[in-house]
């Protein structure tokens, strides 16, 4: 852990050159642990040429030194302004760079106010980008999220029936993920049935669920601070003619993509091969969001697989690939898998079924 720790702050000091900036205040939870190592979630990291500190409160000091190897652990004593405030001035930091899209604008005018510096300069998502890429270790927690949740659908499909509700089938979804050893959940599971379903982030209610009704079920875990991220939708009872109509354009339309992605395309060049199938087949205007977001320490990283997204995509990034058809007063679709970039193509870490089941 240590050489990681090492090798992922080396990269820091490149940003600070490249910033011309004395520090880097972070303050987003997914980049302190990147870099430091740290879990805990509550607190700062203070890069500088010099030092780098992990400031935190006494519930997680224990913590923090037990899981990070090269930084010093500095307790709270009074307010995290003024502690901060301190190492400033024992740094003599005169520009210090901070995650502005991480930072509340209170926070923001308290530090202008408070902090003995020069400069405040917001340095973007350039410290996000540092987690784009993925390490061997981290493709293996990341594809073991993944087959937890492969694991939880394959259960949910055994129990599924009409007079269920909505948060019942969520609720199973995240006792089976755990069962199978998610440490968390990476973002609040998504049960929606019949109209429902036509809302791409519904929330489970107490909706019973009816014969006829589409059911898509959004779901992923934690595993050794990786998230998973996975949809299936399936038909409880038969499906008519439309709904296996939309089911299908969403599939052809994922397996294009899937087929297309590769290092090398820009991220709007997949989700235009996903979204013009969906076009074609006249449903361009059901299908609002963006094809695919990144996954790693956080569910909803960069880049994304989206209209604008002009970053090209590099091996070893892990990208979700989800085109979806929303039709209001119907119902709908939509399938997601998680998958790996390689030079060629991408490896796919959802092994889960994609025929349309009809579960009775």
């Amino acid at each position: 852990m240590k050489e990681l720790e090492l090798a992922r702050c080396k990269r820091i000091s490149d940003i600070l050159e490249r910033e011309k900036i004395d520090g880097v205040l972070i303050s987003n939870a997914s980049n302190m642990r990147y870099l430091s190592g740290f879990s805990g979630g509550t607190g700062y990291l203070l890069i500088t040429g010099r030092e780098k500190v992990i400031f935190t409160d006494s519930r997680y000091t224990i913590q923090a030194k037990e899981e990070s190897d090269t930084f010093i652990v500095v307790e709270l004593r009074d307010t995290y302004v003024s502690l901060i405030a301190e190492w400033i001035e024992k740094e003599q930091i005169e520009t210090l760079g901070f995650e502005g899209r991480d930072v509340q604008v209170s926070d923001y005018l308290e530090w202008k106010e408070k902090f003995p510096v020069g400069e405040l300069r917001d340095i973007g998502n350039k410290i996000d980008l540092l987690r784009s890429i993925k390490t061997p270790e981290e493709l293996e927690k990341l594809a073991e999220a993944e087959s937890i949740g492969d694991k939880a659908f394959s259960k949910i499909l055994e129990i599924i029936k009409p007079g269920m509700t909505e948060l019942e089938v969520s609720a199973y979804l995240e006792f089976w993920m755990k069962q199978y050893g998610a440490e968390g959940l990476s973002f609040d599971t998504i049960a929606a049935s019949g109209l429902n379903s036509a809302k791409p982030h519904a929330v489970p209610g107490r909706k019973v669920i009816e014969k006829g009704d589409f059911l898509t079920m959004d779901f992923g875990c934690m595993y050794e601070g990786y998230c998973s991220d996975m949809t299936r939708t399936v038909v409880v009872g038969k499906a008519n003619y439309k709904q296996k109509e939309i089911y299908q354009i969403v599939l052809d339309a994922q397996l294009a993509a899937l087929d297309f992605i590769q290092a090398g395309k820009k991220g709007w060049e997949v989700d235009k091969v996903a979204r013009d199938i969906i076009a074609k087949a006249g449903y361009g205007d059901n299908f609002g969001h963006g094809l695919g977001h990144s996954v790693g320490l956080f569910i909803h990283e960069e880049p994304r697989l989206s209209k604008k997204e002009e970053t090209i995509l590099e091996e070893n990034m892990v990208v979700t690939v989800e085109p979806g058809i929303y039709v209001e007063n119907f119902g709908g679709v939509r399938i997601e898998d998680m998958v790996v970039i390689t030079k060629d193509g991408c490896k796919n870490l959802t092994h889960s079924s994609k025929e349309l089941f009809e579960i009775s």
